[in-house]
């Protein structure tokens, strides 16, 4: 069986970093931009972080730049947007597609694994979760449009 465990992805800085050094952990995945309507969603992200710092728990970003061009930045663009005005410390991978033939194949997986309980494949927007139980399967699928916050009882069930 295939897991999030079984993928690995480049951080901003660089470093490839295989993601089953995130077993045991619940994770958020979710797919950011810089110059998205949505962005202020960093700051509700931080912030869950920060909440569960003492769990079993990461937030981890993928910058992408297939929806309307809102991630055009490089590797340090992004950090320092992502430092200067959301104060973020979770970690962040290099910008990524989401859908398509070049999407990074944690993508495929995880909209694989959750189009028929989400009702499409493809990530339809910037800042779409998936949240990822400590076994690193799929456990649940989330709108760009639902907030971080509204996260907080979910991530407590996985705990």
């Amino acid at each position: 069986m295939t897991t999030v465990h079984d993928f690995s992805a480049v951080t901003l800085e660089g470093k490839e970093q295989p993601l089953n050094e995130y077993k045991g952990k619940v994770l958020l995945i979710v797919n950011t931009a810089s110059k998205c309507g949505l962005t202020p969603q960093y700051k509700d992200l931080q912030k869950l972080y920060e909440t569960f710092a003492d769990e079993p728990f990461e937030v981890l970003g993928f910058p992408c730049n297939q929806f309307a061009e809102q991630e055009p930045g490089t590797n340090e663009e992004i950090a320092s947007f992502c430092q200067k005005n959301y104060g973020v410390t979770f970690p962040m991978f290099e910008k990524v597609d989401v859908n398509g033939e070049n999407a990074h194949p944690l993508f495929n997986y995880l909209t694989e694994e959750t189009k028929e309980t989400y009702g499409q494949k493809d990530v339809k927007w910037n800042f779409e979760k998936f949240l990822i139980t400590k076994d690193g399967t799929v456990a649940k699928r989330f709108s760009s449009q639902t907030e971080p916050s509204e996260l907080k009882a979910e991530i407590e069930r996985l705990l």
